[in-house]
């Protein structure tokens, strides 16, 4: 018989505890060198396209870049004063021919000098768009632009708002190294008190802080040398972070509580000896999990576009480093603090009087479930099917200036404009067309384009090459809302012999939507058999990854359904500290997905591998045989995964406190998945369904199909009665069954 402790896991845990002090100072220079160098990673950062290059919008763009090629264009709503006061229009004046003097500037556009008359109807606001050169590199246009920016606040009116895309990339930039600065600070505070209480003592609670610390130095590391290779935005960086943070802590948890049960169960067993059967099973587990979070996150390079491949590459970096402190570090910092590690309910500076040890939340509420499981089953799924019905109201958008803080200039600037002239000065829609204006079916086409619905101009550039028409196509309303989108369908769909390419925010949108839905399925091909292999191999069962797979389902229905009732709808956003804009980053779904499948799994694959260890023990083969093994698997492993859904839920929260409306998206989406998938999915709908199913659960497999294992000290169960009435008290619940 195969024994733990001649896997090879077993043997990797066995070299972490002898040579501890060589693994530790190994971790302490990617540390080190993450301290040092990985913080020039957001110097590095770029904005990122969610579109792939072949895009029929993103073509558009290169061709009109290519044929009249513009610079970045500045924004400025003017308001608070009657445009026609005598000193405002002569100070005005004034200003805009020192704007047009500025070295970098090619056009200004205004109401005083230019003609445009863009001006509201109560004359009390008025528009200014300023063009720079496209031969400007980014730090000489933020340069100019700040320049601009200065000129027109000196402007006598009482409100001047400056914004444009370039001004709001920058402030999202910064806004994010602001919120992952504060983030990771209030998560790793709050996270060292939580696990200092959870583990009973400093030393213990700070192994998995030191963990989480190397493998967030470690990807900030890989992700400067990513930089350097690929585009890398700082989206990506820190949801990156908040995903290492996580992982790290959890399979940390994992492993030191296996540590001490497997001391617990044989005291007098040399420590390398107990860290080989540590790592021999819950490194399994560990191992699994990460690999099942990797295949989740590799879903995103189905996409190919700029953004979700960095966000797959950046996450299977750290899924990569935290399986490896989980499986190297963790092991040799036991090593040397294990005397410092107290047991469970021992009394320590932290827990003043011994803590009697019972059933915890989640052997409790299985045992329940055991008790009623029809009707536990249904009214779980019931319960997250009805929180995701918002989610049949989703409106996805691809995030804009509204996604920065309520108080950033550049947001300002775009929701003024979107108020007082998108309505009557609407951005057009960029139209090239591959033929002369001369040919009949060029003129055939505009005629066409001017029938559309919403239509009310169109105009042709002038100083354009001969061969080519580039046509701007006005249509009130904003430049991106569904009408917009509808609009880019309709003209997409006229049939003509000529080559036609749309351009503008809305075909943007319309690509990014299209895109998604087309590849969605290889993407959910490649998690779900991904996921669905590692699963069979962990239980050996056809029926486990099947139920798993449709359990994470439900949690990410319900998620999605408190986002979009949260970040849409604006439930509870002051609470939150945000203002909604009225949709859901694009990406934010597809990132959630894999997040939360991921993570879905982490739990699964910590609790399923504990029970199929109890199964393989059972000699029975009935429904009694599964029902002990199920309860003695969560019960072991419940108050493990209690506390790693504590601290992830602490590390999301972290972020959630952030100003970037995308970010909080995903962290107020992690926090309610975690939540949900311990409390209510594993803590009962699990156990009802895997109590239904009984001895079906581990078809194929058979209970000795695993090799067997020496028992570690055996849980407090509490007793799942089926001969009782339902009205049984929770004293029965809580006995212990006779060996």
């Amino acid at each position: 018989m195969v024994t733990r402790e001649d896997t090879m896991l077993a043997r990797l845990g066995r070299i972490a505890a002898r040579g501890r002090y060589a693994v530790i100072a190994g971790w302490v220079g990617i540390a080190l060198c993450g301290a040092v160098f990985g913080g020039t990673v957001y110097d590095r950062t770029q904005p990122l396209d969610d579109l792939r290059p072949d895009a029929p919008s993103t073509a558009a763009q290169a061709r009109l870049d290519e044929l009249t090629p513009t610079g970045e264009q500045l924004v400025a709503v003017l308001s608070g004063r009657n445009f026609f006061a005598t000193d405002l229009v002569n100070q005005a004046t004034q200003l805009m021919f020192e704007i047009r003097a500025i070295p970098g500037v090619v056009k200004v556009t205004d109401p005083w000098t230019a003609g445009s008359a863009q001006i509201t109807a109560d004359s009390e606001s008025s528009l200014v768009v300023v063009e720079l050169s496209p031969q400007l590199s980014d730090d000489d246009a933020l340069a100019v632009a700040d320049r601009v920016s200065a000129a027109l606040h000196r402007v006598a009116v009482p409100q001047v708002l400056v914004g444009g895309k370039l001004l709001a990339e920058r402030d999202f930039g910064d806004q994010a190294v602001a919120d992952a600065a504060l983030g990771e600070s209030v998560a790793l505070i709050v996270l060292c008190g939580a696990l200092v209480v959870m583990l009973g003592g400093l030393a213990a609670g700070s192994l998995p802080i030191g963990a989480a610390l190397a493998t967030v130095a470690g990807t900030l590391l890989a992700l400067t040398g990513l930089a350097g290779a690929i585009g890398v935005s700082d989206y990506t960086v820190n949801v990156v972070t908040l995903l290492g943070l996580g992982l790290a802590v959890d399979y940390s948890l994992l492993i030191v509580a296996r540590f001490r049960e497997e001391r617990a169960a044989d005291p007098r067993a040399p420590i390398p000896d107990l860290l080989a059967r540590t790592v021999a099973t819950a490194g399994r587990a560990v191992l699994v999990s990460g690999l099942a979070v990797g295949a989740a996150l590799s879903g995103l390079f189905v996409f190919a576009d700029p953004l979700l491949a960095a966000m797959a590459l950046g996450g299977a970096l750290v899924v990569l480093l935290a399986t490896a402190t989980g499986l190297t570090l963790v092991p040799a910092l036991i090593a040397i603090a294990h005397r410092r590690i107290p047991a469970p309910g021992t009394r320590t500076w932290v827990w003043r009087r011994p803590v009697r040890r019972g059933p915890g939340m989640l052997a409790r509420s299985a045992a329940f479930a055991q008790r009623r499981p029809v009707a536990v089953a249904l009214a779980v799924t019931g319960a997250l099917l009805t929180l995701g019905v918002p989610l049949l109201h989703v409106n996805l958008a691809d995030s804009d200036a509204r996604s920065l803080p309520a108080g950033s200039e550049a947001r300002q600037a775009y929701e003024a404009y979107e108020h007082h002239f998108a309505v009557k000065y609407p951005q057009p829609v960029p139209v090239v067309i591959e033929a002369a204006a001369a040919d009949p079916a060029v003129q055939s086409l505009l005629t066409r384009i001017r029938a559309l619905p919403g239509v009310t101009d169109v105009d042709l550039r002038e100083n354009v090459p001969p061969q080519v028409v580039i046509a701007e196509v006005e249509r009130p309303g904003p430049a991106a809302d569904e009408h917009a989108q509808q609009f880019v369908r309709d003209l997409r769909a006229l049939e003509t012999p000529v080559p036609v390419l749309v351009a503008g925010p809305a075909a943007q949108l319309v690509d990014a939507k299209d895109a998604t839905a087309d590849r969605l399925p290889a993407a959910l091909a490649v998690v779900v058999v991904a996921t669905a292999l590692l699963l069979f191999l962990l239980t050996g069962s056809l029926v486990v990854p099947v139920k798993a797979l449709l359990m994470n389902l439900l949690t990410m229905l319900a998620t999605l359904g408190v986002l979009v009732a949260v970040f849409q709808w604006g439930w509870g956003s002051g609470l939150l500290g945000f203002t909604p804009w009225g949709a859901l980053d694009l990406t934010t779904p597809l990132l959630l997905f894999v997040f939360v499948f991921g993570l879905s799994m982490d739990y699964e694959v910590f609790l399923l591998a504990r029970i199929r260890e109890e199964w393989a023990r059972r000699t029975g083969d009935d429904r009694a045989a599964n029902d002990r093994a199920v309860l003695a698997g969560i019960t072991a492993t419940g108050p493990v995964v209690t506390a790693a859904a504590v601290s992830i839920g602490i590390v999301f929260l972290g972020f959630a406190l952030g100003e970037l409306v995308a970010v909080k998206e995903i962290g107020v989406g992690m926090a309610v998945a975690v939540l949900l998938d311990v409390t209510v999915v594993r803590g009962l709908l699990l156990p009802a369904i895997m109590s239904l199913l009984g001895r079906a659960n581990w078809w194929p497999a058979r209970g000795a199909a695993l090799p067997t294992a020496p028992d570690p000290a055996p849980p407090n169960l509490p007793r799942p009665r089926r001969d009782r009435p339902a009205k049984a008290s929770s004293a029965s619940a809580a006995r212990t069954p006779r060996p």
